[in-house]
């Protein structure tokens, strides 16, 4: 197999991935299987009035999605600038990170990355630490964002 297949093969997107917005109790090892085994993705920096229906439209361009879960402020309940989105296989999440992962989406840049699953309640955070320790690719984008916006 050629070098550059192997590039294609590998799972690089895994590393992207930190996940560290929850407590996650399990070792390292464990965290990185269920990274591997995911079928589910986190979205970061998604415009406010993003619809639950615009982010199941577009990343059903690229597999069959189960679920979409809106990340909503605790105590409004209203949205909150993150999601996930749950396939039914891990190829078609894999496409999705590859070629939606940058997309521009209400005037937002939105972040793809892997997440270990979504379970109840993961989607109610502060608006404030929506993004708390997902990496510095979401804080350059707001940064980026609140930049063009008078």
């Amino acid at each position: 197999m050629s070098k550059d297949l192997k590039i294609l093969c590998s799972d690089f997107y895994l590393e992207m991935s930190k996940d560290q917005s929850q407590n996650f109790s399990a070792d390292n090892r464990e965290h990185e299987k269920l990274l591997k085994e995911s079928c589910t993705l986190y979205l970061g920096n998604i415009c406010m009035y993003t619809s639950e229906e615009q982010i199941f439209e577009v990343f059903s361009r690229c597999g069959d999605v189960r679920n979409v879960f809106m990340g909503l402020d605790k105590i409004k309940k209203t949205p909150c600038g993150f999601c996930f989105v749950e396939y039914y296989n891990r190829a078609d999440a894999e496409n999705a990170i590859r070629f939606l992962n940058g997309t521009i989406l209400d005037d937002h840049i939105i972040h793809a990355e892997w997440d270990v699953g979504f379970t109840e309640g993961k989607q109610y955070k502060c608006c404030e630490d929506s993004d708390a320790g997902r990496g510095d690719f979401v804080k350059a984008a707001q940064a980026h964002d609140s930049r063009e916006t008078p």
